[in-house]
């Protein structure tokens, strides 16, 4: 399909190809329509295009997956020196993309046409990042991708997103009433044949060309096979010769359908991807798996993985992991085997880090991230940046052998003689490696990080081995000639791969129950909340004397003559001394509460931990097992494979075997889902910032040594806690009691009374200066009653309520200890069953049933139930042991034991 007009040139890396998908209904008409309009305008707005190719459908052979309603769009590009819409292809891919967004229901994704290629060979997608999501139901599916693809538009850098349409195709879809089809004594078979060979045809006979037959098809004209009216208006002949309708004997209806199922290992997934531009791959899928774990949340069977050009980058990495310490390593021992002294292998070993120095600044001063093809630069380096060493180190030893002793004189000598060699070998690979980190061109992408790494590594590492490595040969040679043993040799190669010794201590480490309960009552905020309710019930103790404020007042004014006299008076009301000793033990009683409600926090969080600890180690125990099964049906399945191609069995046997390890498979997902929730949720509840392993691989067995009685459980905190809080209503009803009673008031007056006043018979003057002062002592008693008694009687029915809550708990968890009694019991005896009887003839089932299948004496039906039966039983004994120990924590918590 040429749009261009002209002859196809060749498709050169730098040019576009841009993949077209109609997103629902697509059909191969509605793509080629969209196609064509699509390379109608990139023609007319861009005049950088040259010419634009479409590649529509697969051939007869397909060779790739692309299916035959997508379409490529190889866009050729015109010199680089004629662009005028844009400088660079990224910026021109976004104006393209742009342009491209008049055209509805269709979604466009900008690649090089080689890489897409690649990219859909190795991962199966043509984006650069590529989320698939799997799981069972197709809209499950759906709606976690169409909550991806939101969440992808947020991140910066994706560009292109498709988001795979799994749903949405519409389907006639003919459902058949089968009692009007009985009354007319018609069958299904008769009115299937009809409707097939009105609509899809039916073989009328041979037609003969020669030596060639073809079959004669007949079927309805293309007009009369276009609407559910044409298969409503079919007749069918009934036995009696009547005509009958389609319509009268079925329901016909348009349906909404899957529009493709996508599997990978036999498991249902649904595809997300977008192409990363402006931004290197792995900060954009970091970012990205951080939202999909905060925003969405999957249910159990559902996951995401994460691939396409991240994934290629993880296995690199991986295998960059052991060729850049393999390399490092080589390079050492090839330069033990060329001086024959650790010292000087040593020194000249030095270049490497001095060199990384380099690789890394260059790499961070023109904004580059590290990538696979700077890893492969940083090993080039490596091996490069030693020859400088190797030349100082070579010469200053040559000096050495030919008389100098000086080591001052060794070095200066060296340092100017080799001058010109150490720089020459340098300046030769940097500017052997400057056109690739200048280029701009096909595969810049993969050059400039290489060469830029080797250039800034070689710069750093010439200066600092000119200037740092005589000084430390100066060093290492007053420090004497060291022996070299084999101890020595194998302490330098512990020191090399001690990074790599930590890193694995640090993956593989994991925590006790123990342990993550001591993490837990250390971290966890409601623990802290609970110390902090303690320290706030103490403090509020202290109020238990308060006696209110001192009222001071002065008064001014002319209350004995024309003068102005003043007033100062000091009045404090001081409540009955019973008062304040109910409020102290009300205090101290509040303080109890308060420890005590800490104290069932605590016990409600050790029970949380160990519930969520032991349940992830059935899980990793059901995950050992059902690999084990996965094992036994995997072998089931290749012998059933086997015996079908050599004729010893049929069909079924294989498919059979074949769903089995499907299920088991599926399960497997189940269980990896199930402990990344609870993963989770032992990591919140420790309040833990890195996941959580747990050190115990296999389900443990745990002990009830507490009597079972009926009072045991009094020793419950929250049994303790509201009888707690049954004494603190008491003391709450002694002081609204104590309040009833009077309080007092004390105060003291002092006053001038300016004028003449009659003393003794006679008038006397008294000024300002000569004042009057006296006490005031008073009872304050209450007049009106009524509230505070009904204070008093309120206290009182609050004690009646926290006496009814503490005896309904108190019943509550009398049944709920019986139960969970009677529930241990069981369990209890369940496992002995199984660990005496079941489990050693589950493996004895395994054992004469394999022998007995391979052998000849049994057939695959046997085996089948035989391997189901056992392995039952396996499966049984963890869930009733799991459930044992779920019966034992639940005890220790109602007892208050933990």
């Amino acid at each position: 399909m040429n749009m261009g007009g002209e002859f196809i040139p060749s498709i050169d890396e730098g040019d576009f190809a841009v993949e077209t998908r109609v997103l629902s209904g697509s059909s191969i008409s509605q793509t080629i329509e969209a196609s064509l309009r699509a390379g109608k305008i990139l023609k007319e707005k861009f005049p950088e295009v040259k010419q634009v190719i479409g590649k529509i459908g697969s051939g007869e052979i397909p060779t790739d997956p692309m299916p035959v309603e997508a379409c490529d769009l190889m866009v050729i590009l015109k010199d680089k020196s004629e662009w005028t819409s844009a400088s660079t292809r990224d910026e021109l891919a976004e104006k393209m993309s742009e342009a491209l967004e008049v055209i509805p229901g269709v979604t466009f994704g900008f690649q090089q046409p080689i890489q897409m290629r690649f990219n859909e060979l190795m991962t199966g997608a043509k984006q650069d990042v590529v989320i698939k999501v799997y799981g069972e139901d197709l809209d499950m599916l759906t709606q976690y991708a169409t909550k991806i693809g939101k969440l992808s538009s947020t991140v910066e850098g994706a560009q292109d997103l498709y988001v795979e349409k799994v749903t949405g195709q519409q389907q006639i879809v003919i459902k058949f009433d089968r009692d009007k089809i009985a009354q007319f004594g018609l069958n299904i078979e008769d009115i299937n044949q009809v409707i097939r060979t009105g609509f899809a045809g039916e073989s009328a006979g041979l037609v003969y060309e020669g030596e060639k037959r073809f079959d004669l098809v007949v079927r309805l004209e293309k007009e009369n096979r276009q609407s559910i009216e044409d298969i409503n208006s079919l007749f069918i002949t009934a036995p009696n010769g009547n005509q009958v309708p389609v319509s009268q004997l079925a329901e016909v209806e348009f349906k909404i359908s899957p529009n493709q199922i996508q599997r990978d290992d036999a498991k249902r997934r649904i595809t997300v991807g977008f192409n990363v531009r402006g931004r290197d791959v792995e900060s954009v899928v970091k970012e990205m798996q951080a939202k999909v774990d905060k925003d969405i949340k999957f249910s159990a069977g559902y996951y995401p993985t994460y691939g396409g050009t991240f994934k290629n980058l993880i296995e690199a990495r991986q295998r960059l992991s052991i060729a850049v310490p393999v390399a490092l390593l080589l390079i050492f021992m090839l330069l033990f085997f060329t001086f024959k002294s650790f010292k000087h292998s040593l020194l000249i070993f030095t270049a490497i880090p001095l060199s990384a120095i380099g690789g890394i600044f260059a790499l961070w001063l023109r904004g580059m991230p590290f990538s696979i093809s700077a890893g492969v630069g940083f090993i080039a380096l490596f091996g490069v940046a030693v020859l400088n060493g190797i030349v100082l180190i070579a010469e200053f030893n040559s000096l050495k052998k030919d008389g100098m002793t000086n080591l001052k004189d060794i070095i200066l000598k060296g340092t100017s003689t080799r001058l010109r060699p150490v720089i020459m070998t340098a300046l030769v690979a940097s500017l052997g490696f400057l056109p690739m980190a200048l280029s701009h061109g096909s595969g810049a992408e993969v050059q400039k990080p290489l060469a830029t790494v080797v250039i800034g590594g070689l710069i750093s590492a010439t200066l600092l081995t000119l200037l740092v490595l005589p000084v430390l040969y100066l060093f290492f040679e007053k420090m004497g000639k060291p022996k070299l043993t084999p101890s020595t040799t194998i302490i330098a190669i512990l020191l090399l791969l001690l990074p790599c010794i930590n890193y694995a201590q640090s993956v593989n480490t994991g925590i006790t129950v123990q342990q993550a309960i001591a993490q837990a009552l250390k971290n966890n905020a409601t623990i802290k909340a609970g110390n902090y309710e303690i320290d706030y019930s103490k403090a509020l103790k202290r109020t238990a004397t308060d006696i209110g404020k001192t009222n001071v007042s002065l008064t001014l004014g002319q209350f004995n003559s024309i003068n102005t006299d003043n007033n100062i008076s000091i009045n404090q009301s001081i409540p009955f001394p019973t008062v304040f000793t109910s409020q102290a033990k009300l205090g101290a009683a509040t303080i109890k509460s308060s420890e005590l409600k800490l104290k069932v926090t605590q016990n409600e969080l050790i029970n949380q931990v160990k519930s969520v600890y032991y349940y992830l180690q059935y899980l990793q125990a059901e995950n050992k097992l059902l690999i084990s099964q996965d094992s036994i049906y995997g072998s089931f399945a290749k012998a059933s494979d086997l015996r079908l191609k050599t004729g010893e069995s049929n069909l079924l046997e294989k498919t059979t075997a074949e769903t089995q390890l499907m299920e088991v498979r599926n399960l497997l997902a189940q269980n990896q889902s199930n402990s990344l929730i609870y993963q989770s949720q032992l990591q919140a509840l420790m309040n833990s910032k890195s996941p959580v392993q747990i050190t115990e691989a296999t389900i443990s067995k745990l002990d009830l040594s507490t009597p079972m009685d009926s009072t045991s459980f009094n020793k419950n905190p929250m049994l303790a806690y509201l009888n707690q809080q049954i004494e603190i209503s008491n003391k709450q009803k002694k002081v609204e009691t104590a309040k009833v009673l009077p309080d007092f008031t004390v105060g003291y007056f002092n006053q001038s009374l300016i004028g003449y006043q009659n003393i003794n018979g006679g008038d006397q003057y008294f000024d300002a200066s000569k004042r009057f002062s006296g006490f005031q002592v008073g009872v304050a008693i209450p007049l009106w009653f009524v509230p505070l008694t009904a204070k008093v009687k309120a206290a009182s029915m609050n004690q009646k309520v926290v006496q009814s809550n503490y005896e309904q708990y108190q019943s509550t968890m009398q049944g709920e200890y019986n139960q969970t009694i009677q529930a241990f019991l069981q369990h209890k005896n369940t496992i002995n069953y199984y660990e005496k009887n079941a489990l050693p003839n589950a493996d004895l089932i395994i054992k004469q049933a394999d022998k007995g299948f391979k052998s000849g004496n049994i057939d695959y039906v046997e085996y089948l139930q035989a391997l189901k039966s056992a392995l039952s039983i396996k499966s049984n004994y963890l869930q009733s042991l799991n459930q044992y120990n779920q019966s034992i924590i639940t005890l220790e918590f109602l007892l208050g034991k933990n």
